[in-house]
């Protein structure tokens, strides 16, 4: 079975466009209330994912005064300059589950693309999950 009947599409996913600013993303971040989500660039192509941490370590790198730390200061960096692409490989459309359970392992969701490598959604590891105990009791 592929995983497009598992798809949670783009349109109900949070995720970050690579050109917003650090302030901009740790807004949306916060907002959504997720630890990591998916990071897209202006043609929709996924780029990456970025976690708390990233921007915790971004701050941090940028600001060695902790004192110093505005949100104002944070308008100067963009999320492009300190994403770790490749870290999260994403899966295409047509991908089957199995091959999804190895990913699952190490984040809570897999990033899906197409054929352009366009995003178009995510796997969730609670999907993943429970896919495999409904196949185990089958």
């Amino acid at each position: 079975m592929n995983i497009a009947s598992f798809l949670l599409p783009k349109a109900e996913v949070a995720y970050l466009r690579d050109d917003m600013t650090l302030r901009q993303g740790l807004e949306k971040l916060r907002r959504s209330g997720f630890s990591a989500i998916p990071v897209i660039d202006r043609e929709d192509r996924y780029v990456g994912v970025i976690s708390v941490g990233d921007f915790l370590w971004n701050i941090l790198a940028y600001n060695q005064n902790l004192e110093d730390i505005t949100l104002k200061k944070l308008e100067h960096t963009i999320v492009r300059d300190f994403l770790q692409s490749g870290k999260v490989q994403p899966a295409c459309i047509d991908t089957a589950m199995e091959n999804l359970l190895e990913r699952a392992k190490n984040q809570n969701f897999v990033p899906v693309i197409d054929d352009r490598s366009v995003f178009i959604g995510i796997v969730t590891r609670s999907d993943i999950i429970k896919y495999f105990v409904d196949q185990n009791r089958e």
